[in-house]
């Protein structure tokens, strides 16, 4: 079985980062989450109404 590795530099992981290798690699990773340079599909813009349902 082989050892998984990490996503951002390829390294094996480490139990207290999983599923990065270190600190550094999770840190740059969630930096990217902040930067909004990942995605999720789905509609890209919230609708004016969104909280409108629980007031009627």
């Amino acid at each position: 079985m082989s050892t998984p590795k990490c996503p951002e530099c390829g390294k094996p992981t480490v139990k207290d980062y999983r599923p990065f290798c270190s600190k550094r690699c999770a840190d740059v990773d969630l930096g990217r989450w902040f930067n909004e340079e990942y995605t999720l599909p789905g509609d890209s813009e919230i609708p004016d109404d969104i909280g409108e349902a629980g007031d009627r």
